[in-house]
């Protein structure tokens, strides 16, 4: 198989003129699924259900099976009657298992203060987004916070990625997408409450869409569960790509900490 970086994105045959598999070029890297493990799993009717009727989201053709090459993230959060740690689980638009996100780094007292009050949403937050595997992929930070949330996106090495940056406290909250120092994107949410989000470029184009979908009487009345879908219109460039993902995993507690819609 060729690795040039000219090569655009798509299903290749591997080894290269062999008709049984074909790996997925994402126009960077090779990714670690074939064709044929996208295939081999039948779709889950809960998660095609919550992306086509829940979030309206059309079927669309097959990605390279990783967090950042489908066009379509379902992210749903691990249900819990309190939370004290924030658990989510990835899926594609099938149902394949992508990836996770998790909350580390917590202390006792940490986790006292959020049985007991809603502290935590004045206290830092770190998150890590990891792949299928376990591995961690992308580290997001939110310091500790009085009005404004500002979240800081890394890669795993600790190179920074860039920062995603809360604008203003009150109606339809916005956030600026940064990267040393310029800005290549924003976050708009689409009523107060803040539950749907359009993903813009630096040039105001929409890009992606996250919306959040119903998760059910029982779930919504007696635990803290938030299900969100992603959808990435085009293949988008990094560092974009990148924020834009890290913005949908972890939209809920990195973004919407605070339940009354403030950020």
């Amino acid at each position: 198989m060729t690795t040039q970086s000219n090569t655009p994105a798509g299903w290749y045959p591997d080894p290269p003129g062999g008709p049984a598999t074909l790996r997925y070029w994402d126009g960077a890297q090779w990714t670690q699924h074939t064709h044929a493990d996208q295939q081999a799993a039948p779709p889950d009717p809960r998660v095609l259900r919550q992306v086509q009727q829940q979030a309206g989201v059309a079927p669309s053709g097959a990605g390279g099976g990783t967090l950042f090459s489908e066009p379509v993230l379902v992210v749903n959060q691990k249900a819990k009657l309190i939370e004290l740690t924030n658990e989510y689980s990835v899926f594609d638009q099938h149902g394949s298992r992508l990836g996770s996100v998790t909350e580390v780094g917590q202390n006792a007292l940490k986790k006292i203060l959020r049985f007991v009050s809603s502290l935590d949403q004045f206290m830092t937050h770190k998150l890590e987004i990891r792949d299928a595997h376990g591995r961690p992929q992308l580290v997001l930070v939110r310091p500790a916070k009085i009005f404004k949330s500002r979240v800081v996106v890394e890669r795993p090495d600790g190179q920074r990625v860039g920062e995603i940056i809360q604008q203003n406290m009150f109606g339809k909250i916005n956030f600026a997408m940064n990267v040393d120092g310029r800005q290549v994107g924003a976050i708009k949410a689409e009523n107060w409450r803040a539950w749907n989000f359009a993903i813009v470029d630096h040039a105001g184009n929409e890009v992606a869409r996250i919306t959040k979908t119903w998760e059910g009487l029982a779930k919504t009345m007696f635990t803290t569960a938030d299900n969100y879908v992603l959808q990435i219109h085009y293949q988008l460039p990094e560092p974009l790509l990148s924020l834009v993902v890290a913005t949908a995993l972890t939209v809920d507690t990195a973004l919407k900490q605070d339940s009354r819609g403030w950020g």
